[in-house]
């Protein structure tokens, strides 16, 4: 097996030892775009190691976990500079899949999700700008969640797009999820009343809360027939599901989002790319160059589609309360699947993430379902801050098998 790992942990210095802490003895495997002072961040590429210093400085995330009674094990191999949803790496190696390893990880959080996966940690520390905590917990069994756009801070670690940049955590434990997010999510008094308000309506009961399914998405899906047969069972517990249409042609998620996230991209990276010419996987170098093309009316077009769709979230989100869909199309694909298969796989792909991710809403992953042998799930999507509300509706449903 390859490993998940860059780099193991050195002694790093943590908070007085407290067994009754939070997070007591919790292996934290981190992704190699965070910060860790006194060792290097390669962002998954030796060019990039080579041209950027040695941090000073720890990532906010890492220092509140270490402070909780997390225990760092290391880096985690990345995608290079996260741009992939596929997990491969030609320079550190490719993780291999623990449950499959003739499929690929996903990525770009390849490495913390095979960590946990493989059980060398309990917490995977990642990003997910496009898909990148999302996918890979879909492809390796594990429950994973970005959060609302800005609530979890980005400091001291190397960006992909800003404006879509989250900060996300993989586990095997919807528990240890929920404790580790709530550790970092930075809580307003304005995010504070929405949860304690869906909070509250969760409690009262369950069937008072709606939810509406992307059926396009559902049916197109090669688990189709095990999310039908759960929802079923949801509509058995009077737990109300309504069918939400999403027209791709009205609304093309997959185009929108590439041509945003391009452009941030070419913003943050353009000048590196051009002045170092790193040796990068023929792939992601074409994305990369594709970056440098877009012009600003395209963006501009671009931004008129995220707000659109946006507009129709927001009317959506006055009739229900979260969001049912497939997190992935199905089980990862093979590590020997074409490039063009895997490019046009990846547009299929970006359809299904880009919905929470143009809109900066929080999602959860629920590893429920196994197909031909792979795991693959259902994610669940509530309106911006609605996080912990959303992770008390995931422990609901999970228990629903």
């Amino acid at each position: 097996m390859a490993s998940p790992f860059v780099t193991h942990a050195p002694a790093l210095e943590t908070s007085s030892v407290d067994k009754n802490q939070t997070l007591y003895g919790l292996r934290l495997a981190v992704k190699d775009l965070f910060h860790v002072a006194g060792e290097a961040t390669s962002a998954g590429n030796p060019d990039w190691l080579k041209s950027h210093d040695i941090p000073q400085q720890t990532h906010s995330s890492v220092l509140k976990l270490l402070s909780l009674g997390a225990r760092y094990v290391g880096k985690t191999v990345t995608d290079e500079l996260a741009y992939s949803l596929n997990g491969q790496n030609i320079h550190y190696g490719t993780p291999s899949n623990p449950s499959n390893p003739d499929r690929l990880p996903g990525g770009s959080s390849s490495g913390s999700a095979v960590a946990v996966a493989s059980n060398q940690a309990d917490i995977g520390l990642g990003t997910d700008t496009g898909g990148s905590i999302r996918v890979p917990s879909s492809y390796n069994g594990l429950y994973g969640m970005r959060p609302s756009h800005g609530v979890i801070a980005t400091d001291n670690m190397v960006a992909l797009a800003p404006s879509f940049d989250t900060v996300g955590i993989m586990s095997k434990e919807l528990a240890v999820l929920e404790d580790v997010m709530t550790a970092i999510i930075q809580i307003s008094d304005e995010y504070q009343t929405k949860s304690k308000v869906g909070d509250a309506r969760i409690k009262a009961d369950i069937t008072n809360v709606k939810f509406g399914v992307v059926d396009a998405f559902v049916d197109s899906a090669q688990h189709r027939d095990q999310i039908n047969t759960w929802l079923s069972k949801l509509s058995d517990k009077n737990i109300a599901c309504s069918s939400i249409d999403i027209d791709l042609n009205l609304y093309p998620l997959s185009d929108t989002f590439k041509v945003l996230q391009g452009a941030e991209i070419w913003q943050q990276h353009g000048n590196w790319l051009t002045e170092q010419q790193p040796n990068i996987a023929p792939d992601i170098k074409s994305r990369f160059d594709w970056c440098s093309t877009i012009t600003a009316e395209q963006v501009k077009a671009a931004k008129i589609s995220q707000n659109a769709f946006c507009v129709y979230l927001a009317k959506t989100f006055e009739n229900i309360d979260f969001i049912l869909l497939p997190t992935t199309p199905g089980i990862a694909p093979l590590l020997n699947a074409s490039a063009d298969s895997l490019a046009a796989y990846r547009n299929t792909l970006l359809n299904l993430t880009a919905f929470a991710g143009l809109a900066g809403l929080p999602q959860i992953h629920l590893p429920k379902f196994i197909y031909n042998e792979a795991p693959c799930g259902v994610s669940i999507i509530g309106p911006k801050h609605s996080d912990i509300t959303l992770m008390k509706m995931a422990q609901l449903l999970d228990g629903i098998k």
